[in-house]
């Protein structure tokens, strides 16, 4: 009886293993989680009066806030984060900044990160894959 507790409790925890690390796959969705963490790589910039900063290999961490249609972008490489950019659901897999522009905008889906942000005369970019 001992030997079958055993085995079934390691089946227990296997499974129990198995379904914690698929549930924080990279197909997670940032359109249809109550919370959503991610990482992107690629190509970052950016550029005020007194810093110009590119990085070919950058990454830029993504998460959502407790608002639910708020995110923050924490970037690599000594550039300043987004914090706290308003979305919508913009078709069934992407977000659209609110109050895009033809020269400002960020969209994101769980595979692609686009930015091209400009604030203040600061201006943000990203062309990033997950």
């Amino acid at each position: 009886m001992k030997k079958v507790t055993k085995i079934l409790g390691l089946f227990l925890l296997v499974f129990f293993v198995v379904t914690s690390f698929s549930s924080c796959s990279r197909d997670d969705d940032p359109t249809n989680n109550d919370f959503f963490a991610g990482t992107y790589k690629g190509s970052i910039s950016y550029h005020d009066s007194d810093n110009d900063i590119n990085a070919n290999d950058g990454s830029v961490f993504v998460t959502k806030i407790a608002s639910g249609t708020k995110y923050n972008f924490a970037f690599s490489n000594g550039i300043p984060d987004l914090n706290g950019i308003e979305f919508n659901q913009q078709g069934d897999h992407t977000l659209v900044m609110v109050g895009s522009t033809a020269t400002s905008y960020i969209r994101i889906d769980n595979n692609e990160l686009k930015i091209l942000f400009i604030k203040d005369g600061k201006t943000w970019t990203a062309n990033c894959t997950r």
